[in-house]
This record gives C-alpha cells, structure tokens and sequence, in this order.
C-alpha cells in the first residue's frame, strides 16, 4: 500500500475525514486535562461567559456555541454589496469536562466525558505548556507529553472496548445462523484496529483503504480515535510572544510519532488580555499586537483549521439584500447544495449559476454578474457539478410539486 501523502505541517491527508459523518452541521469538541485552558479558550472561540474556575470537573454539561469562521472572501462580497444582512460560516464548537486517568474505566466523570467526545466530530486536544503556581495541575506538575500520552491512552482504551465488543457481537450473530460467516476482511481490519490501538496508535493515522473504512465505518461508528485532531498548545503570554517554550520541540516529536497531526501553538493568557483590552476594535486589536512584538491572535488560525478538519466548505450567495455563506460537507453536488438553502431546492433543482470568487475578484468592480457574464467566467452547472469552496451560485429550482392523494 503507498505511504500516505503528507501536509507541509506533517499531517497525513488520508483517514480522518473519510471516517466521518457525511453531514452539514458538523462539530469540533475542545478536549483536555482539567484546568489546561479549554472552557477559557471557548469563551473566547464563542465570545460566551462560561465557568472557568481554578479546580478540576468545573464542566461537567458539555457546553455548545458557534464561532464565525473567518474569511477575507466574506468580507470583501460584503464591502462590494453591503447588505443589511450578512451571514459568515460558523463552526460549532462543545467544551468537554477535563479527562483524567482512567477515564475509558469510569474514574471522574470518565464515561460522560467519552460519551460527550463521541457525540463530536473532531477534536481541538488543548495541552497545557505554562507554568503557573496558581492553577492547579491534576498531576501536581507540568509535563505535557505525559499528559498528550495520558489523552491518547484513555481514548484508544475505550476504543480498545468498541473493537472487542464489535467483534463479541459478530461472532454471536454467526452462531445464532449457520449461513453466516466472519468475512475475511472483518477479521482483519478489527485485528489491525486493536493492533494499533494497543500501541496507542490513532485509527485515524493507519493507513486504510476503501472496503477497510468503510468496515470501520460500519462495525464501529462509536470510535473516538477516528475523530480529526488538531493540537492546540497553551503557552504563557511571554512564551508566546517570543514564540519559544522548551516544551514545543518535545511535543512536535510525540505528535509526528504517533501519526501526525497539526499542531497550533496558543495563549489563552494572550488572547484573554487581548480581548479585554480591545474586544472586536480593528485598530486597538492591531495597535495590541504592535506593543506585543507583532503577535496575532490564533483563534482565527483554529477556527478556520477546525473548519477544514471537519471536511467542510462553503459556497457564498451574494445580492442587494443578503450575502451569505452556506456550509456543505466537501464533495456536495449542486443539487445537494441547493437542499442546505431550501429542502424543496434539491427535489426540484433545475440548474446552478456559478463564479468562481476569483474570478469575480479580479473581473468586477461593481455589485452584480454582469462584467463577469462579459468575460465569459459565469457558468450555468447541472446535476454532477460538485460545488467548490467559494464559488458564488445562483440555484434556478422549479415548483414543488403536492403528492398526489
């Protein structure tokens, strides 16, 4: 089998998206140790005032809110028409009780947390990277590959329990009928899953092909390890602004040993004192950053990370009264990006007017399509096109048609 291709950041392309839930309103659930900065982090992802106390288990309800993902495109479609009304992409967001070891056992509030992680569709793993005297650790000292390891092991354990009791079941159906079988690649593929979780290997970071995911996708929908992860480190306010900490070297190891993944560096201190002082002012926002030796915020590097991890993508509508961003799973056809507008749409799709953003971009200088219908970049698609991140579209659907009594 070919090795997997890689990102520029070392993270594999292939499983994690091809495990999940072909679906619109996909969520990314922030994950962690008590007390690293993850119910911090969501009131700032969320701009929601949310419990954040100095002791383990102050989440014990997972939290949900949505976040605008950001995007230059958005914002230049409604500086051209400025609307009065205007929707972003968001990306959906749950903050999840800390783990703690021996979670997939029960410890803390071990199954709720995992049940909370299974209900998500990707993971933001906060790993705490600071010192300070004043938050207490749940291990009494800092060692953040420890804690990445202590994570990655209660989530393969308890999918360690999904994959035994998965093929429990499979065996019990073959006996209770004497025309059934295990399959050959049933077998395999559970014995390949257990192998890699008992050396604490993500399932998402294996290398599967089709029948294989699709095997894992229907024996084993509850697994965790298949979610997307993107590693969110927490430094302290300093560290992150001379983008140095003697933990981050330590960490981009453990991460490219156990399959990859992209590695966010943060500061929940930073981004705090950050909003507090500025809030959503662009200028006091920029003038922050300058005092700050040039640091940037990194929420907008997450959400929109976040975003992409979920295998999501969205198409914009752009007129007099409305622009706005419309989220479909990577891989919709216009029909099925028709349906996320109205439901009737997809039943009576007719055709889809599309541009490209660029194109629009670089041809118009005025609201409407009408230079670029000029240019020859304005394109009329049917039933196969398969809607691209940014294309402007114009959906033409007939009548609904009553069912007959």
């Amino acid at each position: 089998m070919p090795p997997k291709k890689k990102t520029e950041d070392g993270a594999s392309e292939a499983s994690a998206a091809r495990f999940g839930r072909v679906r619109n309103n996909l969520k990314m659930g922030i994950v962690g140790l008590p007390n690293v900065g993850k119910s911090s982090l969501f009131n700032l992802l969320t701009r929601q005032s949310i419990p954040a106390e100095n002791f383990p288990f102050c989440t014990i309800e997972p939290n949900e809110a949505r976040c605008a993902v950001p995007d230059e495109r958005y914002d230049y479609l409604c500086n051209m028409w400025k609307p009065p009304s205007m929707y972003p992409a968001f990306l959906m967001v749950t903050d999840i009780a800390g783990l703690v070891r021996g979670a997939s056992s029960g410890a803390g509030l071990g199954n709720a947390f995992l049940s909370n992680i299974m209900a998500t569709d990707g993971i933001f793993h906060v790993i705490r990277a600071f010192d300070d005297p004043e938050v207490v650790h749940v291990d009494d000292e800092l060692d953040p590959v420890r804690d990445l390891a202590t994570i990655t092991a209660e989530l393969c354990l308890k999918d360690i329990e999904t994959v035994k009791r998965a093929v429990s079941d499979e065996e019990r159906d073959v006996k209770k009928n004497p025309t059934m079988k295990l399959s050959a690649l049933f077998t395999s593929t559970m014995e390949r899953c257990l192998e890699m979780l008992e050396k604490n290997l993500a399932i998402r970071t294996g290398s599967w092909n089709t029948p294989e995911v699709e095997m894992i996708k229907e024996k084993l929908p509850a697994l965790l390890t298949t979610k997307p992860m993107v590693y969110l480190i927490n430094l302290s306010k300093k560290d992150y602004i001379r983008k140095k900490n003697k933990w981050l070297p330590k960490i981009h190891e453990w991460i490219k040993e156990h399959g990859g993944g992209v590695m966010i560096p943060c500061s929940v201190e930073y981004e705090q004192e950050l909003f507090d002082s500025c809030g959503n002012d662009a200028e006091k926002r920029e003038a922050f950053e300058k005092e700050n030796d040039g640091a940037k915020s990194a929420i907008p590097k997450m959400v929109t990370q976040g975003y992409k991890e979920l295998n999501l993508v969205y198409f914009f509508t752009a007129g007099e009264k409305e622009v706005r961003c419309w989220t479909v799973y990577n891989g919709a056809t216009a029909p099925q990006a028709a349906g996320v507008i109205h439901s009737d749409f997809e039943k009576t799709f007719i055709k889809a007017e599309v541009c490209a953003f660029d194109d629009f971009k670089a041809i118009a200088t005025k609201p409407g399509m009408s230079e670029v219908k000029e240019a020859g970049k304005y394109r009329q698609e049917g039933k196969s096109y398969v809607v691209q991140d940014g294309d402007i579209v114009h959906f033409m659907a007939g009548a609904a048609t009553s069912k007959k009594k």
